[in-house]
C-alpha cells in the first residue's frame, strides 16, 4: 500500500493556514489593543494649538506635494515591478542571464531592483531637493547619492537571501518547499532583526555613547525607574543628514540599543529629552523589537504560503515555457519580488494599525513614568515643527501608512491621562 503524496498547493496552503493562526496568536497575545486606559480622549486639539498659524502653513506647503510625489513614486515602483513580475518580460530578462542558478538568482534580483530604483529615482531626487529647500536636509549631492546607492545594495542583499531560499528549496524539494522555506525564512527575519544594529544601521550612522553628565544620569535613572536594563544609551550623528528630531530602539537581546539623535540632544530641553527618552525605554521594557520580529515572522510563513498557492495556479494555466515554470526556476524571481511588493502595499494597514498601537502605549509609558506631561507635549510641538508634519493630511494616509499616532491624538492622550 503506497502512501499518497500531497500537492505542492495542499503543502502551501497548510503552511499560509499555520502562518496566518500564528500571527493572530501572536496578535492577540502580544499588541496592546487598547493602550490608553480609560479609553482616551473623544476629542483632538485643533491644528492650530499645536503649532503657529505660520507653522501649519509652511507643514501644509511642503507636506501636500510630498505626499503627490510619494503616492506618485509608488504607483511608478508598483507598475513596473508587476509589469515585469506579471507578464513574461521579466522572465525574459532574467533568462538571459547565464552562470550557476544562485547567481542567475541574485543577478536577477538586482536587475529587477535596479530597474525598479531608476524608474523612481527622478522622484527621489525632487523630494530630496525640496528637503534641503525646506532645511529639512543637510546632506550634499554625493552623500545622499551615496545613501541611495547602499539603500539599494542593502535591499538587494536581503531580497536574495529569500528568492535564494524559496528557489533553492523548492529545487532541492519539489513538493514541500513551502515548508521548508517558509520555516528558513521565518528564522532569516528574526536573525536579520536581531543583527541589523550592527550590520546595517553602522552604514548610515555613526555612534557614540551618550557623555556623561546630568542627561546621562537622568537616563540611567529613568531606565531604573522602568525596569530596564540598559548597558549603553547611544548618540548617532544624524545632523550630518536632517534636521529633524527622533530616537529609537533597535535590535533584542545583546544588540539592544536605545539611540538618540544627536540633534535631539543637542536642541531640546534635558526634561523633553527624558520624555522621548522613556518613549523608547517603554519598547524595551516590552521587547517591541522582538514583538514586531515575531509578527513578521509569522507573516513570512503566510507569504511563502500564499506565494507556493499562487505560482501554482500560475503554473497550471500557463501554456508553453510558461507551464514548465517552477519555484525552482530563476526566471520567477520578478514574479516573487513582484508579488511581495503588492503583498507589502495590502497588507500595511493591518502593519502600521500593529505599530501605531505599540506607539500609543509607549507614550503612555512615558507620561506615567515622568509625571510631566508638558514636556511631554511641548516635545510633540517640536517634533512635528522641525519635520513640517502636516496636522491636516487625509485620515486615510493615516490609517494606510501611519505606524505612529499623529500629533494631534499624542497631545490629546496627555491631556487625557494628566486630567485622570
Amino acid at each position: 500500500m503506497t502512501r499518497s503524496v500531497p500537492s505542492v498547493r495542499t503543502v502551501a496552503a497548510a503552511v499560509a493556514v499555520v502562518g496566518a493562526v500564528c500571527f493572530v496568536s501572536l496578535a492577540v497575545v502580544l499588541v496592546p489593543w487598547h493602550p490608553v486606559p480609560g479609553g482616551g480622549p473623544s476629542t483632538l486639539p485643533a491644528p492650530d494649538t499645536v503649532l503657529s498659524p505660520e507653522q501649519l502653513a509652511r507643514a501644509e506647503a511642503y507636506a501636500g506635494p510630498s505626499r503627490w510625489l510619494g503616492w506618485s513614486s509608488l504607483l511608478v515602483s508598483l507598475a513596473v515591478v508587476c509589469w515585469l513580475g506579471f507578464t513574461e518580460a521579466g522572465a525574459r530578462l532574467v533568462g538571459r542571464l547565464r552562470g550557476w542558478w544562485w547567481v542567475r538568482v541574485v543577478l536577477g534580483v538586482a536587475l529587477v531592483s535596479l530597474v525598479g530604483r531608476l524608474a523612481t529615482l527622478p522622484f527621489a531626487i525632487v523630494g530630496y531637493r525640496r528637503r534641503v529647500s525646506y532645511g529639512l536636509s543637510t546632506q550634499t549631492w554625493p552623500d545622499w547619492l551615496r545613501d541611495v546607492a547602499v539603500s539599494w545594495a542593502v535591499n538587494v542583499v536581503a531580497s536574495s537571501l529569500v528568492l535564494l531560499v524559496i528557489v533553492g528549496t523548492a529545487r532541492r524539494w519539489r513538493t514541500w518547499w513551502p515548508a521548508i522555506a517558509a520555516g528558513i525564512a521565518a528564522t532569516l527575519v528574526m536573525l536579520g532583526s536581531f543583527v541589523y544594529p550592527v550590520l546595517v544601521e553602522p552604514l548610515f550612522s555613526s555612534f557614540t555613547p551618550l557623555p556623561d553628565g546630568p542627561l546621562r544620569t537622568g537616563v540611567l535613572e529613568l531606565a531604573e525607574a522602568e525596569g530596564v536594563h540598559v548597558d549603553d544609551v547611544l548618540e548617532a550623528d544624524a545632523s550630518r543628514r536632517t534636521t529633524t528630531l527622533n530616537a529609537y530602539v533597535s535590535g533584542f537581546g545583546s544588540t539592544r540599543r536605545v539611540v538618540l539623535y544627536d540633534n535631539l540632544v543637542r536642541d531640546v530641553p534635558e526634561d523633553q529629552v527624558l520624555s522621548v527618552v522613556a518613549h523608547e525605554l517603554s519598547h524595551a521594557r516590552h521587547d517591541d523589537v522582538l514583538t514586531g520580529s515575531l509578527l513578521g515572522a509569522a507573516g513570512s510563513v503566510v507569504g511563502i504560503g500564499l506565494l507556493g498557492l499562487v505560482i501554482e495556479r500560475r503554473r497550471k494555466r500557463a501554456h508553453g515555457p510558461e507551464m514548465q515554470r517552477t519555484a525552482g526556476d530563476p526566471a520567477v524571481v520578478p514574479l516573487v519580488l513582484a508579488l511581495v511588493a503588492v503583498a507589502g502595499l495590502l497588507a500595511s494597514p493591518i502593519q502600521n494599525g500593529i505599530s501605531r498601537r505599540i506607539e500609543t502605549r509607549a507614550d503612555v509609558d512615558a507620561l506615567l513614568a515622568t509625571h510631566d506631561p508638558q514636556a511631554f507635549i511641548e516635545v510633540q510641538r517640536q517634533l512635528a515643527s522641525r519635520s513640517l508634519a502636516d496636522l491636516t493630511g487625509p485620515a486615510w494616509t493615516q490609517f494606510w501608512f501611519g505606524s505612529h499616532p499623529t500629533t494631534r491624538e499624542r497631545i490629546a492622550i496627555a491631556g487625557w491621562l494628566s486630567d485622570q
